[in-house]
């Protein structure tokens, strides 16, 4: 099996459709059933079964793909190795990020990466999904987790203080939460995934016990623009939401957790000059909002 085939094989595996792995692969999706046709011929067994729902992997199939994962890791591993001995100013550069840290500080970074190195291009990916940095879905990561992968270089490039903000406008209608009320009488905003993964979920240490949730949002950006609309409470980091012309509650409480930025990159990519820039230019924009 060539690394060609490897690769449809991998897609069909990974998105069990035909139209799935020939939308990853930038193909149709006769090319696809071609190809695994034609690759089940050349090796005269039956890796998929075919079912209304789609392709489900065989006994065969399943050995197989332990063999053609690693044939992906090496594969990998020799692109990334050889961009990393990449010195051109010239390319694309992917970076993922959430939507709120790319309104925020990506955009002015490319903006300002343009002007000095108008050949470096940035793909931008902003989603709550994480790329793979192992699997080269992304050159460069900026996330609030830090990840444990040992083959991946990680930076902590901010630190802010989780406050809670409303707008003015909220205020005027709703008057200010007491503290201890456990916001009885106050509209609340939420992060979703954080209302999900907390049963007594609270915000800068404040229960939730009596408040009203009216929008559960499924991004940060999304949870700023709902209190920055005046439709509830809620909690995000102090740097935004001053940036924002937001409305401090109970600044001497914070979370107790408090909201981390990392930069992280792949060890064999970290000298590559074009992503050098970039990520001089992510770190550059974040050091500025600490000042």
């Amino acid at each position: 099996m060539n690394w060609d085939d490897a690769r449809v094989f991998l897609a069909v595996c990974r998105e069990s459709t035909s139209r799935g792995a020939a939308r990853v692969l930038g193909v149709d999706q006769a090319t696809v059933g071609r190809r695994i046709n034609a690759l089940e011929k050349s090796l005269g067994a039956t890796l998929f079964l075919r079912t209304p729902e789609g392709y489900a992997l065989t006994a065969v199939g399943e050995a197989a793909l332990l063999s053609v994962e690693k044939m992906e890791h090496s594969a990998l591993d020799l692109q990334r190795q050889i961009q990393g001995l990449d010195d051109r100013l010239t390319g694309t550069v992917r970076v993922s990020t959430t939507d709120s840290l790319a309104v925020d500080f990506l955009i002015p970074a490319i903006a300002r990466l343009h002007q000095q190195h108008p050949d470096v291009r940035v793909q931008l990916d902003a989603s709550t999904q994480f790329l793979s940095l192992a699997k080269r879905e992304t050159d460069i990561a900026v996330r609030n987790i830090r990840p444990d992968n040992p083959d991946l270089i990680a930076r902590r490039i901010a630190r802010w203080p989780v406050g809670l903000f409303a707008a003015q406008s909220y205020i005027d209608r709703h008057g200010m939460p007491a503290p201890g009320s456990l916001f009885e009488g106050h509209d609340l905003v939420v992060y979703q995934p954080y209302l999900q993964s907390q049963k007594d979920m609270a915000l800068v240490s404040e229960p939730l016990g009596r408040g009203r949730i009216v929008a559960a949002l499924s991004s940060s950006l999304l949870v700023r623009r709902s209190i920055a609309a005046g439709i509830g409470l809620g909690e995000i980091p102090v740097c935004t939401g001053l940036r924002d012309g937001l409305v401090r509650l109970w600044p001497q409480r914070t979370r107790p957790l408090p909201y981390d930025v990392w930069l992280v990159t792949h060890a064999d990519l970290r000298h590559t000059a074009r992503v050098r820039v970039v990520i001089d230019e992510i770190v550059a924009g974040f050091a500025a909002a600490m000042v």
